[in-house]
């Protein structure tokens, strides 16, 4: 077991996470030299469940890695694939980078607010969906790109969007 420091939460992990989490996050410690260096995997882990992170989880991990709550927050904000607040049953990723852009980028984002009734950031009011923009999906080759959920597709054509949608029904 980890010894705590000041800055590490004492919470109930047990109450927090599952069996399963717990015991693959301790597998992702024995991995590294470090328990910190298991932070991602753990966030990753532990989004499964519910599609995202709350705040109670990231003091459970936290708490488990012997690291500051603020350490697992500061990873956790940094990459744009964790999610730190309820989202849909499938994520819609619209790549912005220059690529995409020139390749009908606000068209294509267009569409998908249109037929989805949602904005950047917001979740469809069946929960189905959530409609967020990314810097880039490393597919520029295809731009302009979408993420759903691990599925990329590109080029996509504003009037591929309603199909697109139908296959996430």
């Amino acid at each position: 077991m980890k010894i705590l420091t000041d800055k590490t939460p004492k919470v109930d992990v047990h109450a927090i996470l599952t069996a399963d989490e717990i015991a693959g996050i301790n597998e992702y410690i024995h991995h590294y030299p470090q328990a910190r260096a298991a932070v991602l995997d753990a966030l990753k882990l532990v989004q499964k469940r519910n599609g995202w992170v709350d705040d109670a989880q990231v003091s459970a991990i936290a708490c488990m890695l012997g690291i500051p709550v603020a350490d697992v927050e500061g990873v956790a904000t940094f990459f744009n694939r964790i999610y730190r607040q309820k989202v849909g049953r499938h994520v819609i990723l619209i790549c912005d980078s220059i690529a995409c852009y020139l390749n009908g980028y606000e068209a294509l984002a267009d569409s998908f607010k249109r037929e989805l009734g949602i904005e950047f950031g917001q979740t469809t009011a069946d929960g189905r969906f959530t409609l967020l923009p990314i810097c880039c999906l490393g597919n520029c080759d295809k731009g302009a790109s979408v993420l759903i959920d691990e599925d990329t597709y590109g080029p996509v054509t504003p009037h591929e969007v309603p199909e697109l949608l139908e296959q996430y029904a």
